[in-house]
């Protein structure tokens, strides 16, 4: 896993010293996560990870770059249907952006955002109730 650093120096009278604050990349897509999860209108953050986990995992269909400085981030969605796709993709940049920045210093530089479906909310929610079920079944074969 990369990490990301922020490095200040502290002089004094005799030396140096360097001071490191890092970040591991899962840090900053829980972060990414959990700000975009709080937008009305996002249902989930869709990934692989979902069909394998019995958990849910918050940093599932976030990609992420790390520089020293700088963030990119990649969120893959389910976005609920009937709702206004370019806002929530504006609103979602503004989140991730401020929460990013304000937990980790760093700026984030670009935030691309892929909707990979479109479902109501009982939809969702009749899905989601089916695969926790059949994961449940085959939790106790």
């Amino acid at each position: 896993m990369a990490l990301n650093e922020t490095n200040t120096a502290v002089k004094s009278q005799e030396n140096t010293h360097q001071n490191t604050l890092t970040f591991e990349d899962q840090v900053i897509k829980k972060i990414a996560g959990i700000a975009a999860n709080e937008i009305k209108g996002i249902l989930s953050m869709s990934g692989l990870t979902d069909r394998f986990r019995s958990t849910e995992d918050i940093t599932k269909g976030i990609n992420t770059e790390v520089g020293e400085k700088q963030v990119a981030l990649d969120l893959k969605v389910i976005v609920e249907y009937g709702k206004n796709v370019p806002a929530i993709f504006s609103e979602t940049v503004n989140n991730v952006k401020k929460s990013v920045h304000e937990m980790t210093g760093l700026e984030v530089v670009e935030v691309n955002m892929h909707v990979e479906d479109v479902m109501t909310r009982s939809e969702f929610e009749a899905k989601t109730d089916r695969d926790k079920e059949q994961e449940s079944k085959r939790d106790l074969e």
